[in-house]
């Protein structure tokens, strides 16, 4: 539950019926989400303390992501709107994460590091740079205004996400096994084995790329050839961990450095940006903060992320991108022609292309 950019409510369940097998399962996703969604919903509205009458739209995520998953938050959506009489707001889940660290948490134990003049008095000015780094995505993206987006940069292959889970598995931690592989890098070191820099000498290509540096670390951890130490756990999971990060941050600033001064405000106002926007499940990551903040200060980029709190996939995040939809009345106007976009890209507008399900 949102209020412009106030969280008034936000209530998660962590799916843990895919561990077993080493990856989300399509099926068993849209199962939990079915048994959960009508509680979760109720849950969410209770602690906002509030009920229908006090909506005035709902949000809904249409893509990307699994459609079979899609599918059922926008059944539920729909039937919330049509017996409610509410309009219906249809939201790209990348810019969620995206316009994330706009947020404003009303039970943050902390505050937000956004304060000043600017869009919902948050001290941002536009255009502005975003980060989404998560499990199924990697795009550097230039925000020339809020629903209005250019992919600068994306990964070719593996997220980096899906590529710190991959080579923690091969570490064997359970999936999914990013934060532990963070755990166990916090205690190693980077430097006692040599991994390949993906893109080297080709980061202007502007492209991520992990699936070579995966395969790199599996022929590493073959190549020990006996039972590895809990210390060789954490170097190993310590240098994959930097050369990932090595590689983003690389990419970034060569994607950032040559874009030319940006006219779009009009009075021929020149602006650069000044600001990127970081948002996506791996940005939980300290060490991966620690990296993007010292990129902001080598770019002068004032480096802002999401709430911890709404890093990973979150309704709440999805809320905030409806918020600004909904103030320019961006309503989906026909609920019969409202379909899953499983491959929706964040910079083929605001307003989906909807089909009817076949």
């Amino acid at each position: 539950m949102v209020e412009d950019t106030t969280i008034l409510s936000s209530v998660k369940f962590t799916q843990t019926s895919h561990a077993e097998f080493g990856g989300v399962v399509p099926s068993l996703a849209k199962r939990d989400h079915e048994a959960r969604i009508d509680e979760i919903v109720n849950s969410a509205m209770l602690k906002a303390q509030c009920s229908m009458l006090n909506i005035d739209a709902i949000a809904v995520t249409v893509g990307p992501g699994l459609a079979i998953a899609l599918e059922v938050g926008i059944k539920k959506a729909k039937e919330l709107a049509n017996r409610h009489n509410k309009p219906l707001i249809a939201v790209n889940h990348i810019e969620g994460h995206l316009l994330s660290p706009l947020a404003t948490l009303d039970t943050s134990p902390y505050p937000s590091p956004i304060i000043g003049e600017g869009i919902k008095g948050r001290g941002i000015n536009f255009p502005a740079m975003g980060l989404v780094v998560s499990g199924g995505h990697t795009e550097l993206i230039l925000i020339e205004e809020i629903g209005k987006y250019k992919i600068i940069a994306e990964t070719i292959d593996d997220a980096l996400g899906e590529a710190l889970d991959k080579a923690a598995r091969i570490l064997g931690f359970p999936y999914p096994g990013g934060a532990l592989l963070e755990k166990a890098a916090a205690l190693g070191n980077p430097k006692k084995y040599l991994l390949p820099l993906p893109m080297a000498g080709k980061e202007d290509q502007n492209q991520f790329s992990y699936s070579g540096l995966k395969s790199a670390f599996g022929r590493l951890i073959s190549a020990q050839k006996k039972v590895l130490s809990t210390q060789e756990i954490n170097d190993l999971a310590a240098a994959f961990q930097n050369r990932a990060f090595e590689h983003l941050t690389r990419v970034v600033t060569k994607s950032i450095t040559p874009l030319p001064p940006l006219n779009l405000r009009g009075g021929g106002e020149s602006n650069e940006p000044r600001v990127i926007l970081v948002g996506g499940g791996v940005i939980a990551n300290q060490e991966l903060r620690r990296h993007l903040n010292k990129l902001g200060e080598e770019l002068n980029l004032k480096v802002y992320f999401a709430p911890t709190e709404l890093t990973g996939d979150n309704a709440a995040m999805i809320g905030i991108a409806a918020s600004f939809k909904a103030e320019k009345k961006q309503f989906v106007k026909d609920f019969d022609n409202i379909d899953r976009l499983p491959r929706w890209r964040i910079d083929q507008g605001i307003t989906p292309p909807f089909r009817h399900p076949s």
